[in-house]
């Protein structure tokens, strides 16, 4: 389970990014509200839950137009070839 975790934190170059650490911590605030209202009556405002999910809404968006960063070690290692 720890493994499947840090998989979730690491964007795209393979290292850990607060952005993932940010969206994560609101899917979970946004599902214990989701329980919370569900199975024990506790109204969550309505601006706190679409706070929330527009969070989590931009930090997919921002990790899906992120590019992978290139190596610049690389392309010298195979300019000097």
């Amino acid at each position: 389970m720890t493994d499947f975790v840090k998989q979730i934190l690491k964007d795209k170059d393979g290292s850990y990014n607060l952005r993932e650490v940010v969206t994560m911590i609101f899917v979970i605030v946004t599902l214990i509200s989701w329980a919370a209202q569900q199975f024990f009556g506790m109204e969550v405002p309505e601006y706190m839950f679409y706070s929330f999910v527009s969070i989590i809404g931009a930090g997919c968006f921002g990790y899906s137009i992120e590019r992978r960063a290139k190596s610049n070690n690389n392309d010298f290692n195979n300019n000097q070839t």
